[in-house]
């Protein structure tokens, strides 16, 4: 069957073409793209050739994973559905993971559409809920399973290290739960989109210590620190402004160098949570938080490209020529 994708074709470069995919079986269902929403860190770090597997770097003796359709997240409507599949229907609003492809370094592919995807890879979209927000929910959950997997009650005090997509969300999940939440990042645009409430703070580390800051914010000490940009040398530094007992949790990408000192770790007695992927409850809850208000998306979009535009929009998130953070395909 013919579809068409955002291929990378090669290290840098994204072009829209036609492909191919297979045709759907009882247990897929199909899904006519609307929106498809890229994750900057995972697609961008495939797209250059640094990772060969999900959190996989790719080492010198691997192959250059090209072409592939990188991505993950999207949303549209039914077009078809398998006998195996029930429970869906045509014409329902669903967001979809990924679906097959043939001829590309993986047989899975994100933007692409028609998708054919299994239906364990499909979520209805609730009544009221803008499917355009819904269309990073992957991406969204990761945010939510970093700030939904440490230990923190009421009033404690939590710091999200990254000023991105998946810090903003892992900071709404933080808050959600309670927590007094300090944002720390590098980009003056991106943290003014975290609205602070009383309690909260807001750092940029390229004119602040972070560790003296955190010191100062909570002079009781951090019963969380969340990693969401892969500063391992920044998630050491701040141990000694943690709490006895207190948690670590980390969905950077650290490449072959991410190696956290355990011994250092007992002189606190830290807890490391290292959340990755998605899965089937996590993305329920997520879905959830969004269609209640708690966790909010349409904020932090700052471009949007017909699809097939899709080269320029890669071409921005890959070389920053401008001030960005979510960008949305429109198909």
């Amino acid at each position: 069957m013919q579809a068409y994708a955002a291929v990378a074709v090669a290290p840098w470069k994204v072009e829209y073409q036609p492909v191919q995919t297979p045709e759907p079986g009882p247990d897929d269902v199909v899904v006519r793209v609307t929106h498809s929403w890229i994750s900057n860190g995972t697609e961008g770090s495939f797209i250059r050739g640094e990772r060969i597997a999900g959190d996989t770097p790719r080492s010198e003796t691997d192959p250059m994973p090209f072409p592939h359709i990188s991505g993950y997240q999207k949303v549209g409507i039914v077009e078809w559905v398998g006998a195996n599949a029930s429970g869906i229907d045509v014409g329902e609003g669903v967001f979809c993971t990924m679906g097959s492809v043939e001829g590309m370094f993986y047989p899975f592919a994100g933007h692409i559409s028609p998708c054919v995807a299994h239906k364990s890879q499909i979520w209805k979209l609730p009544a009221g809920l803008e499917p355009w927000h819904a269309s990073g929910l992957v991406l969204t959950q990761v945010g939510y399973n970093t700030g939904a997997r440490v230990g923190v009650s009421p009033g404690e005090a939590a710091l999200v290290i990254g000023d991105g997509m998946v810090g903003h969300w892992t900071a709404q999940t933080l808050r959600h739960r309670g927590a007094r939440v300090m944002m720390v990042g590098r980009h003056e645009e991106r943290l003014a989109l975290w609205d602070k409430a009383d309690g909260d703070a807001l750092v940029n580390e390229r004119s602040a210590d972070v560790v003296a800051a955190a010191r100062a914010w909570a002079p009781e000490g951090l019963q969380v620190v969340a990693d969401t940009v892969g500063d391992l040398g920044l998630l050491e530094a701040l141990f000694p402004a943690m709490r006895h007992n207190g948690h670590l949790s980390s969905a950077g990408f650290y490449g072959h160098k991410g190696k956290v000192d355990i011994q250092k770790m007992r002189n606190w007695e830290l807890t490391l949570h290292s959340p990755s992927g998605w899965a089937q409850d996590r993305m329920d809850a997520t879905l959830d938080l969004l269609a209640r208000g708690v966790l909010r998306t349409d904020h932090l979009v700052t471009h949007r490209f017909p699809v097939q535009q899709a080269g320029a929009a890669f071409d921005l998130v890959l070389n920053r020529t401008e001030p960005v953070l979510g960008v949305i395909l429109d198909w």
